[in-house]
């Protein structure tokens, strides 16, 4: 008769705690938090890892055997690019610009779009830090084209027509942009251009000329408020002319004397005045008019002789 083989309990019990304990060691429960998108492998210790699937922030898969994520950022980004110095660029009118360029994107929300990603964009392992994976990225297939197109389109404009120029800059790099990375994971949202700086000694001459232009505005407006002055000077004098011409047309010897016959009457009957009355001319009233008193000293000169 053939014996059956009995393995006793205390063995079993200790396989059991031992498969438990190794599967517990090498077991994982990668999170992926909100914002990013997990993409999971799961290995092996004899063998290849292989993808397992996506997950999508804020969540985790379970303890699973030998499984790991590589998380990924969603998020919009926001780099800029300087154009200064050596760097610098010739404007249309050979002005030499420096300016500065942002680009915003992110990694497409689109589970295959981020495998894609992760499989034929991110040259640092499954182990990198995600800001390092998609900085990474951002230098090898973004960076070169958008600085590219960047200098492309600010050397179609003349130096002093940039800064008016700005947001058409922009739109232009962000279509050359979004029809670059159209079919990549990567999504490019919006281009701004600012920082545009030209050199000093154009600066220096744009200020000039304003401070010239703002200097002749202000002359201007003293020669116009001197012409109205002149014309309220010349308003006034023909004012003064008429009226005088108006007094010269009055001022009559019949005039004169009514004028001296209301002013004694006035005095006569003020109590505050003593008034002599010497008659100078027929009926008692005031001679109006010259007197040549040298006639007269002649002729009582003669008399006396």
């Amino acid at each position: 008769m053939r014996k059956s083989l009995v393995i006793p309990a205390a063995i079993v019990s200790v396989f059991l705690f031992l498969w438990l304990f190794i599967w517990y060691i090498g077991s994982n429960n990668p999170g992926t938090p909100a914002g990013y998108v997990g993409y999971l492998t799961q290995g092996s210790w004899f063998g290849k890892a292989h993808f397992v699937g996506m997950q999508v922030g804020p969540t985790s898969p379970g303890k699973t055997w030998l499984l790991h994520a590589i998380n990924t950022s969603i998020t919009p980004y926001t780099y800029s690019e300087d154009f200064e110095g050596n760097n610098s660029v010739m404007s249309k009118d050979n002005l030499k610009i420096a300016f500065r360029m942002h680009i915003t994107w992110n990694v497409r929300l689109d589970p295959n779009q981020v495998r894609n990603f992760i499989e034929h964009y991110s040259t640092l392992g499954t182990d990198a830090d995600p800001e390092k994976i998609v900085v990474t990225a951002y230098n090898n297939y973004i960076k070169e084209p958008f600085r590219t197109y960047a200098r492309d389109e600010i050397q179609k404009y003349n130096g002093l027509d940039i800064k008016d120029n700005i947001t058409p800059i922009g739109d232009a790099v962000l279509a050359r942009m979004q029809e670059l990375t159209k079919k990549t994971p990567f999504e490019v949202t919006g281009v701004v251009v600012g920082n545009v700086q030209y050199p000093a000694q154009v600066s220096d001459a744009v200020s000039m000329k304003l401070a010239a232009t703002q200097d002749l505005q202000r002359k201007e407006t003293e020669i116009q408020i001197a012409e109205k002055d002149k014309d309220i000077r010349i308003v006034q004098a023909q004012g003064i002319s008429k009226a005088m011409d108006i007094i010269n047309q009055k001022l009559t010897p019949l005039y004169v004397q009514h004028e001296a016959i209301d002013a004694q009457k006035s005095m006569i009957n003020s109590p505050n005045h003593t008034v002599i009355y010497i008659p100078v001319g027929p009926n008692g009233v005031p001679v109006v008019g010259n007197l040549d008193l040298s006639q007269g000293t002649g002729q009582q000169s003669s008399d006396k002789k």
